[in-house]
């Protein structure tokens, strides 16, 4: 096929109803909108979930519980490996880094995961990190700095 005989499929592009241009039209006097009301009216929405001034739902059900959902943290994950593919002895591993590396990407915070092995000195700097991931990394000759956070998950 040519690239000047390409069309849409038959249908695919329909034109649009126009409304209220008049009873002879088919489509005048309510234009679709049925016989007053709320939503007959120009502005006439309602919001998800409206009953028509009866308490909806969603607020006749007791919330019960706790949910940490707007709180969680997430991370980026980095694994090891990626990080002795990356880097160089001596380097020092940041955010920043990450992000110049193409490792990570943007504001969202990274932890560093163990999986594969390193085998270059590197120091970590502001970066969360596994127990085993911080333990092969010192076993590498590398330093992980103090204020660098160790989670348990």
């Amino acid at each position: 096929m040519q690239d000047y005989n390409l069309h849409a499929p038959e249908g695919a592009n329909k034109k649009k109803r126009v409304l209220g241009r008049g009873r002879g039209t088919g489509r005048g006097t309510t234009a679709g909108k049925g016989n007053k009301g709320q939503k007959a009216r120009s502005g006439g929405k309602t919001y998800v979930g409206f009953e028509g001034g009866q308490m909806p739902l969603y607020r006749r059900v007791a919330q019960r519980g706790f949910s940490n959902y707007p709180f969680k943290k997430e991370y980026q994950v980095i694994n090891l490996d990626q990080i002795e593919k990356r880097f160089e002895d001596g380097d020092t591993v940041d955010p920043v880094s990450l992000v110049r590396k193409g490792i990570a990407k943007g504001p969202v915070p990274v932890k560093i995961l163990g999986n594969g092995n390193i085998t270059k000195k590197i120091t970590v700097k502001k970066l969360a990190l596994s127990a085993s991931a911080r333990e092969k990394i010192e076993k590498a000759g590398g330093t992980v700095a103090a204020h660098s956070t160790v989670e348990a998950k």
